[in-house]
C-alpha cells in the first residue's frame, strides 16, 4: 500500500507539473498540487521504511522540539533551528529520520505561525535538508563541515521558497526572478547566518547525543 500511495503521488505531481507549464500564468494551484502530492509521496516513502515506536517517538520529539525553537525565534527575522534540526536528525539517525523531522516541523510550527500555500513547499524543502544530511552522514560528523553544510543550506532553501513564489505570483521572467531574490537576500542570509552559529554552537554535541540513544534504541537483549 505504501508503494502504491507512492506511486498515484509521484503520478499526481507529474500531472499537476504538467498544468503548470501548459498554463503558466495560473501555476499557483498546481504548484500547490505538486507540492501536496510530493509530500503525500514522501509520507509514503518513510512509512514503508523499518522503524519502532520509540525512533518515531524520537523523531516526533526532535520535529516539536525544532518546530518550537521556530516559534521562540520568530522576532529574529528568519533565524530558527529548523535547518540544522533537520540536518543533524539525518546525520545520526539516517536520511528518513532527517527528512521526517524536517517535514514535520515545518508542519508544526505552522501551526502557530500560519499555515499557507507555502507550507508543503517548506515540508520538502526542510524534509530535503534532512535527506541531504543523511545522505552525507560520512562528512558531516566534524564540526565546520556540518556548519558550512548548513550555512548553504540556508541560502538553499531560501532559494526553494524564491523559486515557488516566482513561478506562483510573478511573471516568468529572470528579470522578475533577480529582483526577487535581491529583495530577500539579506534574509536570507540571516537563515543562513543562524544555521551556521546554531551548527558551530550545537551540531556535534546534538549529533552524539541522538547517536547515543539511536543505539539503545536498536540494542537487542539475547538470552542465552
Amino acid at each position: 500500500m505504501p508503494r502504491l500511495a507512492a506511486a498515484l503521488a509521484v503520478s499526481a505531481a507529474l500531472a499537476a507539473a504538467a498544468w503548470a507549464v501548459l498554463r503558466p500564468d495560473d501555476a499557483a494551484l498546481p504548484l500547490l498540487l505538486v507540492a501536496g502530492a510530493l509530500v503525500v509521496a514522501g509520507a509514503a516513502w518513510l512509512e514503508s521504511g523499518p522503524g519502532s515506536s520509540k525512533e518515531l517517538a524520537l523523531i516526533a520529539t526532535l520535529a516539536a522540539a525544532a518546530a518550537a525553537g521556530r516559534v521562540l525565534f520568530a522576532a529574529i527575522p528568519n533565524v530558527q533551528p529548523v535547518t540544522v534540526t533537520a540536518v543533524v536528525a539525518g546525520v545520526a539517525l539516517g536520511p528518513r529520520a532527517g527528512a521526517s523531522t524536517g517535514a514535520l516541523a515545518a508542519l508544526v510550527s505552522n501551526l502557530y505561525l500560519g499555515q499557507g500555500a507555502y507550507t508543503p513547499w517548506q515540508m520538502l524543502a526542510w524534509g530535503g535538508c534532512g535527506l541531504a544530511g543523511g545522505l552525507g552522514a560520512r562528512l558531516l560528523r566534524r564540526r565546520i563541515p556540518l556548519a558550512l553544510f548548513c550555512f548553504v543550506l540556508g541560502f538553499g532553501f531560501d532559494a526553494v521558497m524564491d523559486v515557488w513564489e516566482w513561478l506562483s505570483f510573478y511573471p516568468h521572467t529572470w528579470p522578475a526572478f533577480a529582483a526577487l531574490y535581491a529583495r530577500g537576500i539579506w534574509f536570507d542570509a540571516a537563515h543562513a547566518t543562524g544555521n551556521l552559529i546554531l551548527a558551530l554552537v550545537v551540531g556535534p554535541e546534538l549529533r552524539r547525543l541522538l547517536e547515543r540513544y539511536a543505539r539503545r534504541l536498536r540494542a537487542e537483549v539475547v538470552w542465552a
